[in-house]
């Protein structure tokens, strides 16, 4: 079964609450090759309250988080126009509900599956309700244990719900010694899925180095710059980064779809010739004289001499025949004519 590796490439908030620029990111992520785009879906009254503290401050916003979650909503049509956009480009669209009402709304939209986040995997009353839909979940662990794990996974496998595991580490941006890409293989082995990485570390490595140990989906945040006010600018791709990422995903899933047989070297045969050495003899010698090894040389290409592989055979042997300084060392040099 050949390969694919699902590539998410992760709006969240990146559209600083503009429907505009939101339908925007599709089209760049279009562009850059990605099989998803996925949004999150903040329904501020649902999901938060005053009491709600800022992950990343982020500057120049006035009041609290929750006026942020409200800044950041969209209506029940604006999702579906986002949905609609995703398909006609050839997107898959996702999202991730951070309320019970907000899954009532994706689901109501036709949303394909569910990404949840790393802090929700212990909400189970949103988890039962997602496993209603019967629709498929892909899960981050970023902030679990693996006994909440076992908890969230044990539930929706009961339920029936397909599930997918995505390795993720809550560091913004994530350095190379948080990314716990050794958890990938832990996790598939300890859940019988489809597991991949989720990224926060603001560059392409990760992703890559992921795609390489063997990850099925990969996620990683995007932003039109780096300068933008969302709090996951610093931790996110830039489109020209999710470009290059997206291509070296591809040449990985083909090398992992082709696997070579070192022993098939019929291609290379021509190649083998040319690089491949002969026995000569780096002096003159006579008729009668046995060959030592600090009389060999060894030159391109093979098939003009004893091959150089064998030449603990010609060692001791008497030359029945003179042989010239640089002439290939051959088996006629041994025999009588």
């Amino acid at each position: 079964m050949k390969q694919h590796i699902y590539v998410i490439g992760e709006i969240g908030q990146a559209h600083e609450g503009s429907i505009g620029l939101a339908h925007a990111y599709v089209d760049a992520l279009a562009h850059a090759g990605a099989n998803a785009a996925k949004f999150q879906v903040h329904i501020a009254d649902a999901e938060s309250s005053i009491y709600e503290d800022f992950r990343v401050k982020i500057p120049y916003q006035n009041g609290s988080r929750f006026d942020y979650w409200k800044s950041m909503e969209f209506s029940a049509d604006d999702w579906a126009g986002l949905k609609t956009h995703c398909e006609k480009v050839g997107l898959d669209f996702l999202a991730s509900p951070f309320s019970l009402a907000a899954v009532e709304l994706l689901d109501k939209i036709g949303v394909m599956g569910f990404k949840i986040g790393s802090g929700e995997v212990d909400n189970l009353p949103m988890l039962d309700k997602i496993a209603e839909t019967g629709k498929p979940v892909i899960l981050s662990s970023g902030m679990s244990s693996w006994a909440e794990l076992d908890l969230a996974v044990s539930m929706l496998k009961s339920r029936c719900t397909a599930v997918s595991l995505l390795q993720c580490t809550t560091a913004y941006p994530a350095k190379p010694h948080q990314w716990g890409l050794n958890v990938m293989q832990e996790m598939g082995k300890r859940y019988q899925v489809s597991v991949g990485f989720s990224d926060h570390s603001g560059d392409i490595f990760a992703c890559l180095a992921a795609a390489a140990l063997g990850a099925r989906l990969l996620e990683f945040h995007v932003t039109f710059d780096k300068r933008m006010s969302n709090p996951d600018a610093s931790s996110s791709l830039t489109l020209r980064q999710a470009t290059t990422l997206i291509a070296g995903i591809r040449k990985i899933e083909t090398a992992l779809n082709f696997p070579v047989n070192k022993d098939a070297n019929a291609t290379f045969s021509r190649m083998k010739s040319m690089f491949g050495k002969s026995l000569a003899v780096n002096r003159d010698l006579r008729k009668g004289e046995q060959i030592q090894c600090t009389d060999l040389e060894t030159k391109k290409p093979a098939g003009f001499g004893v091959a150089a592989a064998r030449y603990q055979e010609v060692l001791g042997k008497t030359l029945t025949k003179d042989i010239a300084q640089w002439d290939f060392l051959t088996e006629n040099h041994f025999t009588h004519a």
